[in-house]
């Protein structure tokens, strides 16, 4: 077999994890071992000729369905922009919906939607890596941890007293 061609297994694997992108189900489905499906679904999925024959099904399929990272983008803007009132209220019929106002003026509607707005955002930020998790652990002040060295016995009492069990001293 060439180094580039998969097995009818490994095959199988690649159109079942198209299914749900869960690896040990995939594997699973085609046939390998539930017992080590756990293990065998991401050492499948690391193996190069699966990811390059992955993506390709993945190409395939955003040709066929028009779902692209362009689409997606473009609807999340899209949707970001209406919930910002970028485009007014229309009725069934496409005309503008407009709105009396308490001293008796006609404007035009239009709908806001903050969560709508924020989640658009939150999203293409996330696209642009903008929001990356970062976790900073600091002693007191900010400063640097300090770490207290123990002796087998204070470490030993510390550990009674935070479990809460009382064991009796060898000296009793």
């Amino acid at each position: 077999m060439a180094k580039d061609k998969l097995t009818p297994k490994q095959q199988l694997f690649v159109k079942e994890y198209l299914i749900d992108l869960n690896a040990t189900q995939a594997a699973i489905r085609a046939g390998y071992s539930k017992k080590n499906a756990d293990k065998i679904g991401p050492e499948l999925i690391g193996k190069t000729r699966i990811q390059a024959a992955l993506q390709k099904e993945m190409d395939k399929r955003a040709e066929r369905t028009g779902i692209t990272a362009d689409y997606v983008l473009n609807t999340i803007y899209e949707t970001v922009e209406r919930c910002r009132q970028a485009y007014p209220v229309l009725d069934r019929r496409g005309n503008q919906v407009y709105a009396e106002t308490p001293d008796g003026k006609m404007l035009p509607a239009y709908t806001f939607d903050s969560k709508g707005v924020l989640k658009g955002c939150e999203l293409l930020g996330k696209h642009l890596k903008l929001f990356t998790e970062k976790h900073e652990h600091t002693g007191a002040d900010g400063g640097p941890i300090q770490t207290q060295a123990l002796t087998d016995q204070e470490l030993d009492a510390k550990i009674k007293r935070l479990i809460g069990q009382v064991i009796p001293d060898d000296d009793s």
